[in-house]
């Protein structure tokens, strides 16, 4: 659940620290999954990185790219900033907007990434917004996506679903989130005609990594 509202101003300072309390170095872990993947993109959109940790990590990753980072939250996106070198930060264009209603004009992609964030929209949220996006991917990119996910059966299930339940709860109180379950984030990828060529999962199950290619002829 990285920034999405300007109401995430208010743990913009502080997220990465709950974060590590509660999950150590899981969430660390599922967002650079799949980072190299990105290794020769040449412009890469990033949806909701919040403070900028992948962020971070993608400006070494993908020496080459022109990188798009798009978050409501203006203090999440100046925490982002603080700790890239003049030179990386000449390669970013940090945007304040709400991704439900941003502007893609006529702009392609390499690659999309969305990492704990689809969480903060409804299922009927999620798939529009996959599907305009997507409209603007490349044969052949790719979609990064991490998030929490409920596993199918016995204690893990219980557990992640305490977890999640407990996420929304904070998240409502601090910044007035107003999702209160996980979209189907995953199929909503699938049907916009994604395939998924990558995954790895955490926590018993409930943190999951997935990296989606647009197949080289397009959606379908």
């Amino acid at each position: 659940m990285d920034g999405m509202t300007p109401g995430f101003d208010r743990v913009a300072g502080v997220y990465r620290w709950l974060e590590y309390a509660v999950f150590g170095g899981a969430l660390e872990r599922a967002r650079v999954a799949f980072v190299d993947r990105l290794s020769h993109c040449e412009n890469i959109l990033i949806l909701g990185d919040g403070d900028g940790r992948f962020l971070k990590t993608l400006v070494q990753a993908a020496p080459a790219a022109r990188i798009r980072s798009v978050d409501a939250s203006a203090r999440m996106l100046s925490v982002a900033a603080q700790p890239l070198s003049a030179a990386d930060r000449a390669r970013v264009t940090f945007e304040q907007a709400d991704a439900l209603d941003l502007d893609l004009g006529t702009s392609t992609y390499d690659a999309v990434v969305t990492l704990f964030f689809l969480d903060c929209f409804s299922n009927d949220q999620v798939d529009a917004l996959v599907s305009r996006v997507s409209r603007h991917m490349r044969p052949g990119a790719l979609w990064l996506f991490a998030d929490f996910a409920i596993p199918p059966r016995g204690l893990a299930r219980w557990s992640a679903r305490v977890v999640v339940g407990g996420l929304y709860w904070f998240f409502r109180w601090q910044t007035g989130l107003v999702a209160r379950e996980l979209p189907a984030s995953e199929r909503s990828l699938e049907r916009a005609g994604l395939w998924c060529i990558d995954e790895v999962e955490s926590r018993g199950g409930l943190v999951r990594s997935t990296a989606y290619l647009m197949p080289p002829h397009g959606p379908g």
